[in-house]
């Protein structure tokens, strides 16, 4: 019997959050909604959610503030809505650990679309091609999604993971902008969006603080990005 996943949703937005919920559970989820941050957080953190949809602008405790508690302690997989055309918020929400973002007004079929992307990402129900990927000290168990260098573990978000996977099995090879947001992200990289950059950048910052410069995550201009052996 397949699993029936639950989505947490964070609105302070009574009729759009009653509006996802419906259309959630129409496509076979289980959903909740809360409408202010504090008990938002609470809820992120308990556990009982596979993903979590979560409004930038909330009363008690903002979207920036609940997802930075929530990556303290969990890797629950998180979409950011956003303010069309506010990119200040997107990258600020990636830099913290959104797995993406969705702008408002959300349509909550571009939304769906997303959250299975994100939940594919995650690993559920999804085929993995090695068990064990390794390089140097470094090693990314992928069914577990565990990473730790020098048996010390990294915690990664969801995208992040995903990203470290593409890159190391892809060897020597660049591995394109265009192929990280597809397969990273699960959607097309859009004009002047700076997703992947965002998490590359996020990537490498605990590379270093973990690994020094033992690894290193090249940029090759105009393409992409590889691991350096």
């Amino acid at each position: 019997m397949t699993k029936t996943l639950r989505i947490l949703i964070v609105d302070d937005d009574v009729d759009l959050g009653a509006l996802l919920k419906e259309y959630l559970e129409a496509e076979g989820f289980a959903a909740d909604v809360v409408h202010n941050g504090i008990e938002g957080t609470d809820a992120a953190l308990s556990g009982a959610y596979d993903a979590v949809i979560l409004d930038i602008m909330l009363p008690g405790r903002g979207g920036v503030e609940v997802l930075q508690r929530i990556r303290l302690t969990s890797k629950v997989p998180v979409i950011m809505l956003t303010a069309k055309g506010d990119h200040v918020d997107r990258v600020i929400g990636l830099e913290i650990g959104a797995d993406d973002y969705v702008p408002k007004p959300c349509y909550p079929r571009e939304l769906v679309a997303r959250l299975r992307a994100v939940l594919r990402r995650t690993g559920e129900g999804a085929p993995q091609e090695e068990d064990v990927l390794r390089l140097d000290r470094l090693r990314v168990q992928v069914p577990q999604r565990k990473v730790d260098w020098d048996g010390s573990p990294m915690e990664l978000t969801t995208t992040e993971f995903n990203f470290l996977q593409i890159l190391l099995q892809a060897g020597d090879r660049v591995v394109s902008k265009d192929e990280l947001s597809e397969r990273g992200l699960g959607r097309a990289r859009e004009p002047y969006d700076r997703s992947v950059d965002v998490h590359m950048s996020h990537l490498r910052r605990k590379f270093a603080e973990a690994a020094g410069d033992a690894v290193t995550i090249e940029t090759v201009r105009g393409i992409g990005y590889r691991v350096q052996r």
